[in-house]
């Protein structure tokens, strides 16, 4: 009997493309449009065949929406939108910041570095650190923020590094360096800049490693001040302090 030919065995290349074809879609909310994603987005997905850049975006829209109330169903729009596209930057930032949220550190790394490495810039030096730190690697949160080109950060990033920065200097048991590292022209208590609450709470957070309950608990109660979005636990932590000298 005439045995039949074997199929041709397939590249990676080609298992990878039939791989994104065959992965189903996570179904999408009803009322998801491509509109309600940023004129940004869009204008970077427009590199795309329209209906394919439609059908991402709307992925994305629906892994934001997911966020907060269902981090692994936005993941799941994430990765599909990544499947799709995946040599969009915006796509790579999506899956990566969405992972970050869900607490998937490893997958937010590998995202937000592809990220740095397609757009050549920090946006994310950050987030990035603080996954290295959230790995159980503060020597490289620290290389991080020491690397970082600290003039072509945002205001917002440079703060948001710092805290990272800090944290990891704890994680090491530098707790004296910790606290003065995050000293500066921003930890003033009158100042009322978008970042001013997280500062401030994160300077009373390393006061209390280092021991320093009192000037603790007068951070947190800045911080509280200077929330005015009721985003932090700021007002409760200083409570609790000040209950705990009260008892000691």
């Amino acid at each position: 009997m005439r045995r039949e030919p074997r199929p041709k065995v397939g590249s990676a290349l080609d298992d990878e493309a039939l791989a994104k074809e065959l992965l189903e879609a996570p179904e999408l909310p009803e009322d998801i449009e491509f509109s309600d994603l940023d004129e940004d987005a869009r204008r970077e997905l427009r590199t795309l065949p329209k209906g394919l850049a439609e059908t991402v975006g709307k992925h994305l829209v629906a892994a934001g929406g997911l966020i907060d109330s269902d981090p692994e169903a936005a993941l799941e729009h994430a990765k599909y939108a990544k499947a799709k596209a995946s040599r969009v930057p915006i796509v790579r930032e999506a899956l990566g910041l969405v992972a970050y949220h869900a607490g998937n550190w490893s997958e937010a790394l590998s995202e937000l570095r592809a990220v740095r490495r397609m757009t050549r810039t920090d946006d994310h030096i950050a987030i990035i650190a603080d996954a290295e730190r959230a790995l159980g690697r503060p020597e490289r949160a620290l290389d991080l923020a020491k690397e970082a080109d600290k003039a072509s950060l945002s205001k917002a990033v440079q703060i948001e590094l710092a805290i990272v920065a800090a944290g990891a200097r704890r994680d090491l048991g530098q707790l004296d360096a910790a606290v003065v590292s995050l000293q500066g022209d921003d930890l003033k208590a009158e100042k009322r800049d978008p970042w001013s609450a997280r500062l401030f709470y994160a300077y009373a957070d390393n006061l209390v490693a280092a021991g320093r309950k009192d000037e603790a608990v007068q951070w947190f109660l800045n911080a509280a001040e200077a929330d005015a979005e009721d985003e932090t636990d700021a007002a409760e932590r200083a409570a609790d302090l000040a209950n705990e000298e009260k008892d000691e």
